[in-house]
């Protein structure tokens, strides 16, 4: 297992999180700074608050060119002639604005159209030491800018080499070692088993009258035959409930432990927000909810306690949320000429969302199924199909929701993509081989 770990910390994440997402993108870096550029001599005496340099601008601008633009970059080449710009500049004779002005004018032609505006506040600058250093800080953005698209336009090349080096390197451990797959093959047993057990009816709930599961849901969580694909996408959601205290987690999916317990924080949280708006809204009434500013308002409330979360006790930390969801709502009444709240419903309005964080509490529960359900909608329909019939509860949370689902989605694809072939033979020994060949096993 010790191999498999170090194998694990070995493989290439950054190809892996491009080849995964598909809005990868750099972050937003000046450029490091570097001592020998000649143009640091224009500074004068504003030399230390200089913006970071490390390359010549033209360097720059040639770094931004594609390689079948070959008249640009000559043109280039002979308009930013960094010996001549050197001479000059020792012997204090640099043209700066004739510089800056030509530079200004290639930013303005090899930009993306997010970096116009930027660009064109550059050209309003009078201040020669304001300018370049505006310029490099820049052209640094556009550096960052080409990175991005070229790791993107390689992104199915980078994928594809993400799932065949971990594909490879696992099937070199499993050589050495055959019993490395048996975690997985009883992880992929036990969901198997649970879609064979009709799944426990949901508790009532104070708006359970007026919710029902959508048809997308119901289709997903209807009971049918055993297929690759039902069974993987239990076995998935299995794990995100999975107990920190077992060790037997499947082998194919260590490398994305780390990533599935933070997807797995996420989705409590999201039941925790979920729950006190749905308790929220059951005493505020529908003219409160109506305004997408006060419920934004109460989103970013709750968001803002819940960090509380990681330093305190989370049903301490509740009575913290209780107090300032009930406050908010006793001002946006009064704002709205509403009429407020009643001290017995207050009262009733605190204790609710304070025992909220309780897996017992039935709001509590029927939310974490419901986003389990949702996030079995998502791996069976797809994610943007899943969003159209939200259940009950769950609408309030619709950003959040599809930010979480795609994640997951993304996570388990990838997946799927490197362990296919594994999980095809686990699978043909639990499900009736009339029944695989009608749900094409291969397809996985």
């Amino acid at each position: 297992m010790k191999g498999l770990i170090d194998t694990v910390n070995d493989v290439s994440k950054l190809s892996k999180e491009i080849g995964m997402n598909h809005d990868f993108h750099m972050e937003e870096k000046v450029l490091p700074p570097s001592r020998d550029c000649p143009l640091e001599k224009v500074w004068g005496s504003e030399q230390k608050a200089t913006p970071p340099l490390t390359f010549f601008p033209g360097q720059i601008l040639l770094s931004l060119l594609l390689p079948r633009q070959n008249r640009l970059r000559s043109e280039i080449e002979e308009g930013l002639d960094m010996n001549l710009f050197k001479q000059e500049a020792e012997h204090g004779a640099l043209d700066v604005p004739h510089l800056s002005k030509y530079i200004l004018n290639m930013m303005t032609l090899l930009c993306a159209p997010v970096r116009d505006e930027a660009v064109q506040k550059l050209e309003n600058i009078t201040d020669p030491v304001r300018l370049l250093r505006g310029i490099f800080q820049v052209l640094g953005l556009m550096k960052m800018d080409m990175v991005s698209y070229t790791m993107q336009s390689l992104q199915p090349q980078l994928q594809e080499h993400s799932i065949q080096y971990e594909r490879a390197k696992f099937q070199e451990l499993l050589n050495k070692q055959p019993s490395l797959l048996d975690h997985t093959t009883k992880w992929l047993t036990r969901a198997a088993a649970d879609l064979s057990t009709p799944p426990p009816s949901c508790p009532d709930t104070p708006d359970s009258s007026s919710v029902v599961c959508p048809s997308p849901s119901e289709a997903a969580n209807s009971p049918e035959p055993l297929s690759p694909k039902m069974v993987l996408s239990q076995g998935f959601l299995n794990l995100l409930l999975w107990d920190p205290e077992d060790e037997e987690f499947p082998e194919t999916l260590l490398m994305d432990r780390a990533q599935l317990q933070e997807l797995e924080a996420q989705l409590h949280q999201l039941t925790i927000l979920a729950s006190v708006l749905l308790v929220a809204s059951s005493f505020s009434g529908s003219v409160l909810f109506g305004s997408p500013q006060f419920v934004d308002k109460l989103k970013r409330i709750t968001k803002a306690l819940m960090e509380e979360f990681k330093s305190r006790p989370e049903e301490e930390a509740m009575l913290t949320v209780s107090e300032q969801v009930s406050q908010e709502i006793h001002r946006s009444l009064e704002n709205m000429g509403l009429a407020a709240l009643s001290s017995d419903n207050t009262a009733s309005l605190i204790g609710e969302l304070q025992n909220i964080t309780k897996k017992e509490n039935c709001v509590h529960s029927v939310i974490d199924q419901r986003i389990h359900l949702f996030l079995k909608c998502c791996l069976v329909l797809g994610v943007q199909r899943s969003l159209l019939d939200l259940p009950g509860g769950l609408t309030l949370i619709e950003a959040e929701l599809a930010e979480l689902g795609q994640k997951f989605v993304n996570l388990t694809h990838h997946n799927q993509q490197v362990f296919g072939p594994y999980y095809t033979e686990i699978l043909k020994t639990l499900i009736p081989p009339a029944q695989a060949l009608e749900t094409e096993l291969g397809s996985l």
